[in-house]
């Protein structure tokens, strides 16, 4: 099967630490002791590879950016429960760990070449759709990374990708599959309705029965849980007008914004790869003829085409684009830049074989003046000045709330208002109550309990509140008169439901029975027949839809069978199955459209099958 997958892809107190580690020691022995020591560096470990610590720690950190990236101010601070994020976060790392032990296994491997490419051609890399290695920088760095973790990170996500392609490339679908699809997917049916109406009207309700109800479900008529708050709030942008920007600063910034500007080159390559089927002395001896038909004056594009194994750009003529230094591979790069335009290299080893390298052109840098950048170097060293004064400020606003019985004196000491917020529950409320971690902290034991003051809570990057609890408003009984609409209009529509349905029931049994004509009108309404429905039939209700395909053909013509939808209003739909058509036997066309579904389907589910049996049989200890 593997080859198949190739094939398909790519310490008083000394007393008492003696006394704890002797409990310790009679209850999980020396080993723990020694694990909890020895592991203390480790997080997991899979069939004897390591799962650090660090690994875990960035895996966290990456997902709680993620969570707030995706849901920004709405995000619930409950959802970010260190022991969740770290439970979440550890499966998946041994996920991904099992999943690159399986590619390593099968022996997927791909070029540092398509690598390289890969990072070349990804448009958020790009400005003006040309590879930019700032761009890069910056990108890379917001999401966590150093270029050489990013390249291995890429890496290991492409390995990954080559082996679901395989496993999932690895299914197959029959012809009968096919056929027996495509006769369920085609099949219509011949159907009708009947809309047994609830009558609201028809319903008498007494008093005891809104009283018992209002009884029986007393905890639903409560006023919301509601606290009122106050707070201060710091921001980052009251800091702008307090800092200034030296001249001298503003010159040592230009100089480190022009230093950092390189040159673009464009180069071309031949790779002979080193590989099991090629060896050292082989892969030399190819390049080395290649580069003699280059002497004889052959063309690079042509020969790079016929030869080069890199196949991200053997058919663009070798050609991998402009690109800056911090790309490719050290001795590849140092090469390139040794070379002048259109000069070709001699033969250059690296990891992945030998390569011969043309560089196809320059592109110098543009130097901006001091003029053109001083106003954005000025926000710049002013943000920086403003940022360590908000996190300054953020740490005293802290410090002074936590030694503090109000906001008071926090907010005098940093000349702060504070504000009263209007009521709200625990679904949030208006203003700052409309951020879901301000919610969790005016209802946390802490403040609305224990009266302190909450820590320091980001509302977003610029701005920081600390609140406490001005009043709490506990749930508290609604009257009956404030809800007794409510009630008799709930308690009206289950009466008139169910009535309905009754009726429903009793005329599907008439049916049934032959005591009821199939077709007779049933208090002025008339069935509706509607034939060769699909499973997407337009203008049905998606609940008879459902309900439709799911009921047994009928035994004869005359023998339709029958069932019942309660609808949105309290309606009784009467479904008639009349009859089921078999559809035409599907097209070449169809064929392959739902052989294309299944074996996609198919090769997800094999994919699944895959990761759960590398799991079942790994050794995998959580430290």
């Amino acid at each position: 099967m593997l080859q198949n997958i190739r094939d398909n892809s790519q310490g008083w107190i000394a007393k008492t630490i003696i006394g704890v580690i002797v409990a310790l020691m009679a209850l999980t022995g020396f080993d723990a002791i020694f694990q909890a020591t020895t592991h203390k560096n480790e997080a997991a470990k899979v069939n004897g590879e390591e799962i650090s610590q660090n690994e875990l720690s960035q895996a966290v950190d990456m997902q709680r950016r993620q969570l707030m990236q995706q849901l920004g101010k709405d995000f619930d601070a409950s959802l970010l429960d260190e022991k969740m994020l770290r439970e979440s976060a550890l499966k998946g790392l041994i996920d991904r760990k099992l999943l690159l032990q399986g590619a390593e296994q099968a022996k997927f491997a791909f070029s540092e070449g398509a690598l390289d490419q890969v990072i070349l051609q990804t448009p958020e890399f790009q400005v003006d759709g040309k590879f930019s290695s700032e761009r890069f920088d910056q990108v890379i760095r917001q999401l966590g990374y150093s270029r050489m973790q990013f390249r291995q990170m890429l890496a290991q996500e492409m390995l990954i990708g080559q082996l679901r392609a395989g496993v999932a490339g690895s299914g197959f679908v029959t012809d009968a599959e096919v056929l027996a699809f495509a006769r369920l997917e085609k099949q219509t049916r011949d159907f009708a309705t009947l809309n047994v109406k609830a009558d609201p009207a028809a319903v008498k309700l007494t008093d005891d029965e809104v009283k018992a109800y209002y009884d029986e479900h007393a905890k639903e008529f409560m006023t919301p849980d509601q606290v009122i708050i106050d707070y201060v709030e710091l921001k980052k942008s009251s800091f702008f007008d307090q800092v200034a920007v030296k001249d001298e600063d503003l010159q040592a910034a230009y100089q480190k914004e022009i230093a950092n500007l390189s040159e673009q080159r464009r180069a071309a390559h031949i790779l002979i790869e080193v590989n099991d089927k090629t060896t050292e002395a082989q892969a030399k001896a190819k390049i080395e003829e290649v580069q003699a038909r280059l002497a004889k004056g052959e063309k690079f594009e042509a020969l790079a085409k016929e030869f080069s194994q890199d196949p991200g750009s053997a058919n663009n003529g070798g050609d991998l684009g402009y690109a800056g230094p911090g790309v490719y591979d050290p001795a590849f790069e140092k090469a390139l830049y040794s070379l002048s335009k259109d000069q070709v290299s001699e033969p250059i080893r690296t990891d992945f074989g030998y390569h011969l390298i043309k560089l196809l052109g320059v592109e110098a840098p543009e130097v901006p003046t001091l003029a053109s950048l001083k106003d954005k170097l000025t926000r710049e060293l002013k943000a920086a000045q403003v940022e360590q004064r908000f996190v300054e400020a953020t740490k005293q606003l802290e410090d002074s709330a936590f030694e503090a019985s109000d906001l008071a004196q926090p907010a005098a000491d940093l000349k702060l208002t504070v504000h009263t917020s209007k009521p709200f529950g625990r679904e949030g409320g208006e203003g700052v109550a409309a951020n879901r971690a301000v919610v969790t902290a005016a209802f946390s034991t802490e403040v609305i309990d224990e009266g302190a003051n909450s820590t320091a809570i980001e509302l977003d990057p610029e701005t920081v509140v600390v609140l406490r609890s001005k009043e709490h408003l506990k749930p508290a009984q609604l009257p009956l008169e404030s809800v007794n609409a409510a009630i008799r209009t709930q308690l009206t529509k289950e009466h008139a439901s169910a009535a309905a349905k009754t009726k429903a029931e009793k005329l599907i049994a008439d049916l049934r029975d032959g005591k009821a004509p199939l077709d007779k009108a049933v208090d002025g309404q008339n069935w509706k027949a509607t034939e060769a429905a699909t499973r997407g039939q337009e203008g049905v209700d998606p609940a008879v839809l459902q309900a439709l395909f799911r009921m047994p053909k009928p035994a004869a013509k005359d023998k339709p069978t029958f069932t019942s939808v309660t609808l949105a209003d309290g309606s009784l739909m009467i479904v008639r199955l009349n009859g089921v058509n078999e559809a035409a036997a599907p097209t070449d066309e169809e064929k392959v459209q739902y052989r294309r579904f299944l074996a996609s389907r198919e090769g997800q589910q094999d994919f699944a099958a895959y990761r759960k049996q590398l799991e079942s049989q790994a050794d995998i200890k959580r430290f």
